[in-house]
């Protein structure tokens, strides 16, 4: 069975008045369907570059990127992209709001709007489809935002720090909601983060990068068995501060 996504040798430059930056430097990886990646790494190192890279909004100096075992370009899988910052528009309604993904790839009619609507109860926001975005709070508004990332039906999921604007109490509560979303969907995603617990409390494998340019330096898979299955209830496993340590002494080796 194929790999969802394929990272092979990737490397990316960003071109100045000044020269040449490295920004990432020959990344290799895979991710298989319905796996959830977390990857980390100091400041700098080229974390949302990377994304851009998978998304496709810049294209690699080297290397090559594979969706379903085709090239990235001439895949025919969606590719979701959800940012740090909503986005949502203020003179849109919810339901407008989480449409509007539909609405330019022309695929909004009756059959995906009831659809729609159900995701919106069932993701809690039912009774807020005709409100506005700022009379929800910012963990329903990035509740709203999934809805209209998964309203696209995308076959891998892109999270650059979708939780760094909330609170820490919210950021707790929306990550365990929106990652345990995902999962029960069975998704693929890749999420980006600052936050080494957040990364271990959701993913399967956490991928630490280097320092500018960004390398792959280890690969740790993560298991917490059958018991802990919501990233709240993962930070309450007494393996938690094992994958922590472990991850947080790579992020302190230089290389």
């Amino acid at each position: 069975m194929k790999p969802k996504l394929e990272v092979c040798g990737v490397s990316y430059s960003y071109h100045s008045l000044e020269g040449e930056t490295l920004a990432l430097c020959d990344i290799s990886f895979t991710v298989d369907s319905g796996e959830f990646i977390a990857v980390v790494g100091p400041s700098g190192c080229g974390k949302s570059t990377l994304l851009s890279l998978l998304r496709g909004l810049i294209e690699p100096d080297e290397g090559e990127i594979f969706v379903d075992g085709a090239p990235r370009v001439k895949s025919s899988s969606d590719i979701g992209y959800m940012l740090q910052r909503d986005h949502l528009f203020e003179w849109r309604t919810i339901l407008g709001n989480a449409q509007l993904g539909l609405e330019i790839q022309g695929k909004l009619n009756s059959t995906s709007t009831e659809k729609l609507r159900n995701m919106l109860n069932t993701y809690g926001l039912g009774s807020f489809q005709n409100a506005r975005p700022s009379e929800l709070s910012g963990g329903m508004r990035q509740r709203a935002a999934l809805v209209r990332t998964l309203a696209l039906e995308p076959d891998l999921l892109l999270l650059d720090e979708p939780f760094s604007a909330l609170d820490y109490q919210t950021r707790l509560s929306v990550c365990d909601d929106i990652s345990s979303i995902i999962k029960s969907t069975h998704k693929t995603a890749i999420l980006i983060t600052h936050d080494l617990s957040e990364a271990i409390s959701v993913a399967d494998r956490v991928i630490v990068l280097t320092s500018r340019p960004g390398r792959v330096k280890s690969i740790t898979p993560i298991s917490f068995g059958d018991i802990y299955k919501r990233p709240l209830e993962r930070r309450n496993s007494p393996d938690f501060s094992y994958y922590f340590n472990k991850v947080w002494k790579e992020l302190q080796i230089h290389d």
